[in-house]
């Protein structure tokens, strides 16, 4: 199975409050700093465009690591659903805009942990050092040079998913499968994920009609069973290559229509409090999760003291009937079958 803590523990008679998540949605028609949406690293690489309603956006590398993003107000791991749209125009985009670093970064499209991702040590380029990523990527064609030659690199479009741990599985730029994002062309996008088969399906349109075409990607199949990814925020990322000796890009284009749609939480309204000597949990469960009350004393073990219980989709109680003399402290665990 996979497992989810969604709670943190909760002393007795402790309430706590959970925001629900909602629908993101942007297109511009208004000053997008006023709707939600932040800027981390260079603001001059995000310009928004009243007259064209959209966001004006650069992808380079030779900045620091710089986000155009916006809070879910909710953390998303490998098990929940999530789906996300946007339109992407592509005016020009090359490697090689550093000296000597001919291999591409890529530009990155989707959802990503704030907390890591602005942390001085992330950097995309280097493996294991960008944690809690799931989007879409795309890497322009280059080259690589060693001291045996000069190799040319191909065009990838890819989705990415990156572990907590730093494992990154970003499968069509490890098969024999090349796409060029067309220049010039509004392209929509769509990214489909959904929790129970861990499978991401990703499509792309021009005016309603399918255009280019990558294979689903399912993270069962080599995203091990321990991998996860914890993320919080929408970004349009522009990475930065420092610490990187082989990788760059420089893009321009423009962003617009976004809406990201993500599930309530597994757990909502949580309340708890004792009920006739039986401490007693209650919260706004999910259908296909599993829930149990899980207690300890010490914070060193966990004890399971209610059965699994399927959520309903509505009210879930779980109660302790043997509760200890002293302090005791609780969590919900919730998981996907």
């Amino acid at each position: 199975m996979k497992k989810l803590f969604v709670t943190l523990a909760l002393a007795s008679l402790s309430v706590l409050s959970v925001v629900r998540a909602n629908t993101i949605t942007e297109n511009f028609s208004t000053d997008p700093l006023q709707n939600g949406w932040q800027i981390f690293g260079d603001t001059n690489l995000f310009q928004w465009d009243s007259t064209n309603q959209n966001l004006a956006v650069t992808w380079d590398s030779t900045q620091p690591n710089s986000y155009f993003y916006h809070p879910l107000n909710v953390t998303l791991t490998r098990d929940y659903d999530f789906k996300i749209e946007f339109d992407l125009q592509l005016n020009d985009i090359a490697s090689g805009n550093e000296n000597g670093k001919t291999s591409p970064m890529p530009i990155g499209l989707g959802l990503l942990n704030f907390s890591a991702a602005s942390s001085p040590d992330f950097g995309r380029g280097i493996y294991g050092s960008a944690p809690n990523i799931a989007e879409l990527d795309y890497f322009v064609s280059g080259s690589f040079t060693d001291n045996t030659g000069t190799y040319p690199i191909a065009p990838t479009l890819t989705p990415t998913f990156i572990s907590g741990d730093g494992f990154v599985y970003a499968p069509s730029a490890f098969i024999p499968y090349e796409v060029t994002f067309p220049t010039g062309k509004v392209i929509h996008i769509s990214l489909v994920y959904t929790g129970t088969n861990q499978t991401l399906v990703t499509t792309f349109q021009t005016n309603g009609v399918d255009c280019m075409e990558i294979p689903p990607v399912v993270l069962s199949n080599d995203f091990g069973s321990e991998d996860n990814f914890a993320v919080d925020a929408f970004s349009i990322s522009s990475y930065s290559s420092t610490g990187d000796p082989y990788d760059s890009v420089l893009a321009h284009g423009t962003m617009g229509n976004i809406v990201v749609t993500i599930p309530p939480p597994a757990i909502q309204n949580f309340t708890a409090a004792f009920s006739n000597s039986v401490w007693q949990a209650q919260f706004i469960s999910q259908s296909n999760w599993l829930y149990i009350l899980q207690r300890t004393t010490n914070f060193q073990s966990w004890t399971d003291v209610s059965i699994s219980t399927v959520g309903n989709g509505t009210n879930l109680f779980l109660q302790d009937t043997n509760p200890p003399t002293g302090a005791g402290f609780y969590r919900v665990k919730a998981e996907r079958p």
